[in-house]
């Protein structure tokens, strides 16, 4: 037989296990990214004159999420460095694709023609941003 300390000692071991077994349990918490994609519409055009520069930059944008809705040549292959024209003041994609082009180069030109959030001139500066392995 059992005498009753052996039997309340065996409980409390067994709570003790228990809580051993759950204190000790370490959950793993995994990281999870998502990739949210901006909102908005942008043209690309080519202002550097190196072909399938505006494709090219196009590609990138998409895999990074936004939208790029127009791309063509722009009249003028003068521009030193990459610009994003802002033709939209409230969108919020200026900060991002701007990142994702690693330029600060963002001015409000504004055009009620225009049906995107932003225009993005590639400059001349176009190799040195895929020469960095960035876009």
């Amino acid at each position: 037989m059992i005498s009753s300390f052996t039997k309340m000692l065996l409980v409390r071991l067994s709570f003790l296990l228990f809580l051993l077994a759950f204190l000790g349990c370490k959950r793993e918490e995994k990281a999870v990214v998502e990739i949210l994609p901006v909102s908005g519409e942008i043209q690309v055009l080519n202002s550097c004159g190196i072909s399938g520069a505006a494709a090219k930059v196009r590609d990138y944008l998409r895999e990074k999420g936004f939208d790029v809705v127009e791309v063509g040549d722009d009249r003028l292959w003068n521009y030193e460095e990459t610009v994003i024209a802002l033709r939209n003041p409230h969108w919020a994609g200026a900060e991002p694709l701007a990142r994702a082009l690693q330029t600060e180069n963002i001015i409000p030109l504004r055009n009620k023609r225009k049906l995107v959030d932003a225009t993005v001139f590639i400059g001349k500066d176009f190799h040195k941003l895929f020469e960095q392995g960035k876009p």
